[in-house]
């Protein structure tokens, strides 16, 4: 009897080890399973949030193509929100002139408590019976104040209540650079109100005006801003909405580009303007010429192919008074223009490098004043010197 005790206690704690293993092995299944669902689970919820975060994203993107798209620029200022800030301050000026009727732009200033309004000066050249619509429709009439050519800049004033004045902050034209978002709001064509949106294309060009002669305008501002007949004298704007020019379409058939006159000239020319009716203060040399070409430098044996080369000076003019020296002969380039070779090459002003017009009358618009002595890097003959000339004032039109 004892043996048979022994054996049965032995064969059941085996069945008891046996059953253990056994619950163990169901738990740890059971554990392992309800594990891996929570996981699956997981791995179901994460899909599920990329199904719907896709979903968004070709939501947005087919918003993007259509119409009413928001367009944003630097420091996440809505063009729109952009407009609405100045469209008030931006008016429409008519004037009777012989043969019909002009019409152009201008912008709303306050110049130290005076409300005046810019715009070009052959807006109103000539234009008789000016008047100025704002954006309500409500037109007055208005009165030239002051007149530049020089740099096709007028200002007038209006009779208009100031419930009509909104006026727009006008800053330093020196810190654009190319690239930088330039707006430009006008009436082209007499589409009221228009505004369109491009870049800084270069700075520091020159233009030809009838109106002035001989004499260009200069430090203009190249945008890609389409500046079309009736945007003149219209504000061109920074991304904040404050003026950096102001536009001109004397350019006919320029293609899309927009040209405008730098902040920096207003701020230079309003008081004078406002006060006396003109300003008189454009340095001058007194000389003319051409750019220089690698054809001109082969024909004059030199191997410098930039700078200005004077073709003739002004008789008793700051160029002739401080001894440079015009051309002695002409020739005939490959494009039919008739070139005088020979005189001085100007190829820096006060080290500032000269390689075309534009670098030349720039500067000195920007930089001198009538009156001030200024160092020409000059080439003669195939040697440098340096020739100081007084520069003088533009004789009046």
């Amino acid at each position: 009897m004892p043996r048979r005790r022994g054996r049965y206690t032995g064969s059941l704690l085996i069945g008891l080890v046996a059953v253990a293993l056994v619950v163990g092995l169901l738990a740890g299944g059971i554990v392992s399973y309800s594990a891996t669902m929570q996981e699956i689970r997981r791995l179901q919820d994460q899909l599920s949030s990329f199904e719907n975060q896709f979903s968004s994203l070709r939501n947005q993107i087919a918003e993007l193509g259509k119409e009413n798209v928001i367009y944003v620029v630097q420091d996440n200022f809505s063009l729109s929100d952009l407009y609405e800030k100045v469209k008030d301050a931006v008016v429409v000026i008519r004037g009777v002139v012989v043969g019909g009727v002009v019409q152009g732009s201008g912008f709303l200033y306050n110049f130290e408590g005076q409300p005046v309004i810019i715009t070009n000066f052959h807006v109103v050249n000539g234009a008789g019976e000016i008047t100025v619509t704002f954006r309500d429709g409500n037109t007055y009439p208005a009165t030239v104040l002051g007149t530049d050519p020089y740099a096709d800049l007028a200002v007038l004033s209006t009779s208009a209540p100031n419930t009509e004045i909104r006026t727009l902050e006008i800053v330093s034209s020196s810190t654009l650079k190319v690239g930088d978002t330039v707006v430009a709001v006008g009436n082209p064509y007499g589409l009221t109100g228009s505004m369109t949106v491009g870049i800084v294309s270069q700075l520091g060009r020159t233009l030809q005006e009838s109106t002035i002669g001989n004499y260009s305008i200069a430090n203009i501002i190249q945008t890609s801003a389409p500046i079309n007949p009736g945007n003149s004298g219209g504000p061109l704007l920074n991304y904040r909405g404050q003026v950096v020019g102001i536009t001109t379409a004397i350019v006919a058939d320029s293609q899309g580009l927009g040209f405008a006159v730098p902040s920096n000239t207003i701020l230079r020319e309003i008081e004078s303007l406002v006060t006396t009716g003109t300003y008189t203060r454009h340095p001058w040399l007194g000389a003319m010429g051409h750019d220089m070409s690698y054809e001109i430098a082969k024909a004059m044996k030199t191997d410098v192919t930039y700078g200005w080369l004077i073709a003739s000076v002004v008789p008793g003019g700051p160029a002739d008074k401080a001894g440079l020296r015009g051309g002695t002969q002409q020739i005939m380039t490959s494009s039919g223009a008739l070139v005088t070779i020979g005189g001085d090459i100007l190829i820096a002003i006060d080290g500032f490098r000269i390689i075309t017009i534009d670098d030349l009358l720039s500067y000195m618009e920007e930089h001198t004043t009538p009156g001030q002595v200024v160092n020409f890097t000059v080439v003669r003959n195939n040697s440098r010197i340096n020739v100081a000339v007084e520069l003088g004032t533009r004789p009046p039109l």
